[in-house]
């Protein structure tokens, strides 16, 4: 029996991205519980906080025992999933759900996730967060097959692999496709009976598992069980693919299958740089704490005499606490950020453009004047942003401004869902040394953490240079599978001739 999809609403508004985008854009969020009777509005508090892992659109797809629902919608959970009349239309006791931030494919209603599809067995809906890198390749091969393509989305992929698989049940379709599959990701798989969690071969991706009321759930960072009070269980492993089923009592089974040959782990760094919500624990590690870490570190690295420690909001706030305690120098908020603002002009004028980056950051002069300033940041990608804020701290005042980067320089781009520019626009390939960024920016010094300093503030020990225990590619241009997409030159290549309006 194949289930109707209920319906699919496409209302919302565009969404604007960084206005100068001179940063790396988060990634996805998902989020999925099995067997209770609150799933969609549990699944829509997750996704809150899960918010920050990507702003231009989510969605969730329900099951009620008969038929699938979908609601997708671009722009914040917030603006939408509050709505009792929205989650009314998302009846059932099995949900799956996804917070996006494009890293393949446009922006466009018809690529938010989770992606539903009809199959010999019935429905399936996936939401994944990452990327394949050889989804293009993939898409080429199936689409020459005489396949139908509706998105631009590389999970669509999977889709159309799990419906040409020749295994009997739906979950081994599902390990059979994703089999095929290269790169870096976190997936979730909805069915009728079924909620499934993949986890790439070497857990570039988080994913966790959690249990609410005897039911359990799966998202991408430990916060998302925060928020409704569910229980930490433990790390889908790499490589790990688990089959939680509701069974015709009621009760529920899980299943859990490890690869035959697993490979070590090696999580992706910046999710301790930059995207997990500081009260994340993920790999085990507290997100805060490893910032804070690399804030020490930093200043063991790159001492320096100032008078205060000011943070660059948000991402720089627990490294810049880290250095202010290891160095002595007192903290304080000297910028703060306005948060109103930045992510919700939809079209501002050429004039409100020209304020940059005190639309979304202002001085606090009373904490810069006649000060030497150590402004502490947890990355600088292009400078652009750095350039704008040391001329903001010098208006305010400042005697001196020094600014310190807690992790790394990044010299190459990223393949496995995270947004970043091109090889040529990083900072770090611009420029000749430091000296030379520090003229640029402005700054009176620069100073970016070592790779052995992330590494021992994340995982306490050097990077082992044989054997790499994170995914460190975009600091050290060690990518740890293969780039299919990439070297065959389907990167950048164009897949889709439509223009869509929704």
């Amino acid at each position: 029996m194949i289930e109707p999809l209920s319906h699919s609403t496409f209302h919302g508004t565009t969404f604007k991205e960084e206005i100068d985008g001179d940063t790396l854009h988060e990634e996805c969020g998902v989020f999925g519980i099995l067997g209770h009777a609150d799933a969609s509005a549990l699944t829509a508090l997750g996704l809150h906080a899960l918010q920050h892992r990507g702003q231009e659109a989510a969605g969730i797809v329900s099951f009620d025992g008969k038929r699938f629902h979908q609601e997708r919608h671009m722009g914040l959970v917030g603006d939408h999933y509050t709505d009792p009349a929205t989650l009314a239309r998302l009846p059932g006791s099995i949900a799956i759900g996804h917070t996006r931030y494009s890293t393949t494919g446009e922006v466009a209603m018809r690529n938010v996730q989770p992606l539903f599809a009809e199959l010999e067995e019935g429905g399936i809906s996936i939401a994944h967060n990452g990327n394949f890198t050889n989804g293009l390749t993939l898409r080429r091969q199936i689409i020459a097959t005489g396949a139908i393509c509706q998105s631009t989305s590389d999970t669509e992929v999977v889709l159309h692999l799990i419906a040409r698989s020749r295994h009997s049940s739906t979950a081994d379709r599902f390990i059979d496709a994703i089999r095929q599959m290269e790169g870096g990701y976190s997936m979730l798989a909805m069915t009728r009976t079924k909620l499934i969690a993949a986890r790439d071969p070497i857990g570039i991706r988080p994913l966790v598992m959690g249990e609410l009321d005897g039911k359990p759930i799966f998202c991408s960072e430990t916060c998302a069980l925060d928020i409704i009070g569910a229980k930490f269980v433990r790390d889908v492993e790499n490589g790990e693919v688990i089959i939680c089923e509701i069974q015709p009592d009621g009760s529920i089974t899980i299943d859990a299958r490890k690869p035959s040959k697993p490979q070590p782990e090696r999580l992706c760094l910046f999710e301790y740089v930059y995207f997990a919500r500081p009260d994340s624990v993920v790999g085990g590690r507290n997100v805060y704490t490893t910032r804070k870490n690399m804030g020490m570190n930093l200043a063991k690295e790159a001492p320096l005499e100032a008078d205060v420690v000011v943070p660059v909001p948000d991402g720089g706030t627990p490294a810049a606490l880290g250095f202010a305690q290891e160095s002595g120098i007192p903290f304080e908020y000297g910028i703060i950020r306005n948060h109103y603002v930045g992510r919700t002009f939809i079209e501002p004028t050429q004039q409100i453009r020209a304020f940059g980056v005190k639309l979304k950051h202002s001085a606090n002069r009373a904490m810069i004047e006649g000060k030497r300033v150590v402004l502490v940041d947890d990355s600088i990608v292009r400078g652009t942003t750095s350039v704008k804020i040391v001329q903001m701290i010098r208006e305010a005042g400042a005697k001196e401004v020094h600014i310190r980067v807690a992790s790394p320089m990044i010299f190459h781009p990223d393949f496995y869902g995270i947004d970043t520019p091109d090889a040529d626009k990083l900072l770090a390939n611009q420029y000749a040394d430091v000296d030379a960024m520090a003229k640029y920016i402005g700054a009176d010094s620069l100073a970016f953490l070592s790779i052995d300093g992330l590494y021992r503030a994340v995982g306490g020990e050097n990077r082992n240079q044989a054997r790499p225990q994170f995914t460190d590619h975009y600091f050290t241009g060690d990518y740890p599978t293969r780039l299919l997409d990439k070297n065959g030159e389907a990167m950048g290549s164009k897949i889709s001739m439509l223009a869509s309006n929704g």
